[in-house]
C-alpha cells in the first residue's frame, strides 16, 4: 500500500519536472539555455517517473533502476555533446549585455586529430 502511494508521488513529481522542462525549452532564448533547462528537468523528471513505475510494479523495480542509472549517465553527456557541437558550428550564447564576454571562446579548441 505504501509503495503504491510512493510510486504515484514519484510519477507525479516526475511529470511535473518534465512539464517544467518543456516550458523551459519553450521560454529560453538560445540553444544553450534550452539545453540546460531541458536536460536538468528531463533528467529529474524521467528518473522520478521511471523509479515511480518501479515502485508501482515491484517485479519491474530492478529493471527500472538499471534504466534510470543509464539515463542519469547518458542524458547529461549527450547534452554536453550537443552544446559543444552547437558552439563549434557557430552558435553563440545569447547575452543581454552587448559587451558581454564569451569566456569559452578564449579557450583553445583542440581538434580531435591532434589528440
Amino acid at each position: 500500500m505504501i509503495l503504491t502511494y510512493l510510486g504515484y508521488l514519484f510519477v507525479s513529481v516526475g511529470v511535473i519536472f518534465l512539464f517544467l522542462g518543456a516550458l523551459g525549452i519553450y521560454r529560453m532564448p538560445d540553444i544553450f539555455t534550452r539545453l540546460q533547462a531541458g536536460t536538468k528537468a528531463s533528467t529529474i523528471g524521467a528518473l522520478g517517473t521511471i523509479i515511480g513505475v518501479g515502485l508501482l510494479q515491484p517485479e519491474w523495480f530492478w529493471k527500472t533502476l538499471i534504466i534510470a542509472v543509464f539515463f542519469a549517465i547518458s542524458n547529461p553527456i549527450s547534452s554536453h555533446a550537443l552544446g559543444r557541437g552547437s558552439y563549434k558550428s557557430g552558435h553563440k550564447p545569447f547575452m543581454n549585455d552587448p559587451n558581454g564576454i564569451d569566456t569559452y571562446s578564449e579557450v583553445p579548441i583542440v581538434e580531435e586529430d591532434e589528440i
